[in-house]
């Protein structure tokens, strides 16, 4: 299916406030118990979790920024593919395929899973 106006909106964004490393903003669009899993790392829950996780990883990196290829929709989910380029401390880039998956519940994401091999990010 495909997305509709509010959707759209919402991916634009959740993506807006990733690449800007923006985590208050980023967990403004979680519900408060929400869950949150990168790759193969153990699952966040709520919203003071979420946040140490990923502004952890922000700071793991200098920058990012994610392009999607493909969205859709299916009964409350909403599923996207891409490519998200990262830019190491050192200035090198480097760029990875990615797909998530994002549960809702309203308006705002109750569960967001991220597939990729985060592996190569951090190798030389």
């Amino acid at each position: 299916m495909s997305l509709s106006d509010a959707q759209q909106s919402l991916l634009r964004e959740l993506f807006a406030a990733i690449d800007t490393q923006d985590v208050d903003a980023f967990v403004g669009f979680l519900t408060d118990d929400a869950s949150f899993r990168f790759g193969s790392a153990p699952a966040a829950q709520g919203k003071e979790q979420i946040s140490a996780a990923v502004g952890g990883f922000f700071g793991s990196i200098k920058g990012l920024e994610h392009t999607v290829t493909k969205a859709f929709a299916n009964d409350g989910t909403l599923f996207c593919e891409g490519e998200v380029t990262y830019t190491r401390h050192d200035e090198t880039r480097i760029s990875l395929p990615f797909a998530d998956v994002f549960e809702m519940s309203g308006e705002r994401i109750a569960e967001y899973k991220i597939y990729m091999d985060i592996g190569p990010l951090f190798s030389e």
